[in-house]
C-alpha cells in the first residue's frame, strides 16, 4: 500500500471512529436528562410526592458527580474499551429497573446509578484525545463533543415526546435497548487502550487532588466554564417557565420545539476544536464568554410576548449553546495538552467543577425567578459570564491557554 493511500485509510478510520465516539457520547449522557420534563408524570406513578419529585434529577445528578470523582479517573488505570462497555451494560440493566420500578426507593436509587453509568462519556472523550495525532485533536475531541451535546440538547424534547405517545417508562426501555447496542458496536470497533501506569486506584483518587493544586490551566479552564456552565444551566431551568406563564402561552409540546432551537449551538464544537488547533485558544475563549455575555442581555433589552420576543429567545438560546459548548471544547482541549498519563483524572476534575458550576446556576435561577420573574434572573445570569469575562482579563497573554 503507497503512503498517500496509507495516510487516506487512517482518516477515514479516523473519521468514522469519531463519528461512533460523538453518537456514544450523546446517547450516554442523555441518560441525565430524559427525567426532566417527566418529574410529573414519574412522581405520580411511584408514589412521590410534589415536595421531594425533584430527588429524580437531583440524585441522577449526584450520581454523575460521583462517577466524575470516582469512575472517570480509572480511564487513566483500566483499559479505556472494556471500562466503557461494562459501564454501558450496567446501566442499560438499571435503566430497565428504572422502568419497572414501582416504588419511589427503587426508582429513586435506579435513578442514582443512572447518573454514574452516564460518566461512560467522559471516559470517551479523553480517549478520543488519546486516537487523535497533535494536529488534529482539537478539531476530533470538538467532533465528538457536538455528539455529546446534541443528546444533551435532544434528551428533553425527545423524552417529552415519547412520554405524550407512548408513557414515561418507554424512554427508559429505549435508552437501554440503544446503550446495550452501542455496547456491542463499540466492543467490536474501538481500539484497546490500555493506559501505562503503574499507580493503583488509591494513588489515583487521592492524586486528583494534587493535581488540581499544581495545575494553573485546569483551575482557570474549569472555573471559565462553571461560570458559563452557571448561566446555561440558569436560562434552561429558567425558560420553560417563563415560556408556559401567561406572557407566551406555551404548551409543553411548544417548549419542546423552543429546546430544539439551542441544538444549532452545538456547530460551535468542532469550530472551536479547530480554533485551538491553531494555538487560537485565548482569543477563541474570550470569544466564547462574549456569546454568553450578549445571549443574557438580548431577552433583558428585549423583553414581551410578541413574535420578535420569541425571536429574541431563540438567538439568545443559539448564541448560548454556542458559546457554552465552544468554551467546553476549548477546556478540554487545553488540557489534554499537559499529558495521556493523566487525561481522565484532568477531565475529571474539569468536569465536576464546572458541574458543581450548573447546579448553582440551576439553584439561583429559580430562585432569581421567584423572587424577581425573568428578567430578574437573566440579570442574575449575566454575573456569570461576566464573572468569567473578569477573571479572562487575568490570563496573562501568550500563557497557557495557547496551546497547540
Amino acid at each position: 500500500m503507497s503512503k498517500n493511500a496509507k495516510e487516506r485509510l487512517e482518516k477515514s478510520v479516523s473519521t468514522w471512529i469519531t463519528l461512533i465516539l460523538a453518537v456514544a457520547c450523546g446517547l450516554i449522557v442523555a441518560n441525565i436528562y430524559y427525567t426532566q420534563p417527566l418529574i410529573e408524570s414519574i412522581s405520580s406513578a411511584i408514589g412521590l410526592s410534589s415536595e421531594a419529585a425533584g430527588l429524580i434529577v437531583t440524585l441522577t445528578q449526584i450520581g454523575y458527580g460521583i462517577g466524575l470523582l470516582f469512575i472517570v479517573p480509572l480511564g487513566d488505570l483500566l483499559e479505556n474499551r472494556k471500562l466503557v462497555v461494562t459501564l454501558l451494560i450496567l446501566t442499560s440493566i438499571v435503566l430497565i429497573i428504572a422502568a419497572a420500578a414501582e416504588s419511589a426507593a427503587l426508582f429513586l436509587t435506579a435513578s442514582l446509578f443512572i447518573g454514574v453509568g452516564a460518566v461512560a462519556a467522559q471516559i470517551l472523550v479523553p480517549y478520543a484525545a488519546h486516537l487523535s495525532p497533535e494536529e488534529t485533536r482539537g478539531r476530533n475531541v470538538g467532533n465528538v463533543m457536538s455528539g455529546l451535546l446534541l443528546g444533551i440538547m435532544l434528551a428533553r424534547p425527545v423524552s417529552s415526546m415519547v412520554d405524550k405517545y407512548f408513557g414515561w417508562h418507554a424512554i427508559f426501555i429505549i435508552s437501554s435497548a440503544m446503550l446495550l447496542v452501542l455496547a456491542l458496536v463499540l466492543a467490536k470497533v474501538l481500539p484497546a487502550r490500555r493506559p501505562q501506569t503503574t499507580d493503583n486506584y488509591p494513588v489515583i483518587i487521592s492524586s486528583m487532588l494534587q493535581l488540581l493544586k499544581t495545575t494553573p490551566i485546569l483551575r482557570r479552564r474549569a472555573l471559565y466554564h462553571a461560570f458559563l456552565f452557571g448561566m446555561f444551566s440558569l436560562f434552561w431551568t429558567t425558560v420553560p417557565l417563563v415560556l408556559t406563564s401567561p406572557v407566551f402561552h406555551f404548551s409543553s409540546t411548544g417548549v419542546a420545539l423552543f429546546a430544539l432551537a439551542g441544538v444549532s449551538g452545538a456547530v460551535a464544537a468542532p469550530i472551536a476544536g479547530r480554533f485551538a488547533d491553531k494555538g487560537l485558544i485565548r482569543s477563541a475563549t474570550g470569544l466564547s464568554i462574549a456569546l454568553v455575555i450578549v445571549s443574557g442581555l438580548l431577552p433583558i433589552l428585549f423583553p414581551g410576548g410578541s413574535i420578535f420576543s420569541i425571536v429574541i429567545l431563540v438567538l439568545a438560546a443559539i448564541l448560548l449553546d454556542m458559546g457554552v459548548s465552544a468554551n467546553l471544547v476549548l477546556g478540554q482541549r487545553a488540557i489534554f495538552a499537559l499529558g495521556a498519563e493523566v487525561r481522565s483524572r484532568l477531565n475529571g476534575m474539569y468536569m465536576a467543577i464546572f458541574f458543581a458550576g450548573g447546579a448553582i446556576g440551576s439553584a439561583v435561577g429559580g430562585w432569581a425567578y421567584a423572587m424577581g420573574g425573568w428578567k430578574a434572573a437573566m440579570w442574575v445570569g449575566v454575573l456569570f459570564p461576566l464573572l468569567a469575562l473578569l477573571y479572562f482579563f487575568t490570563e496573562k497573554r501568550g500563557a497557557h491557554s495557547d496551546i497547540s
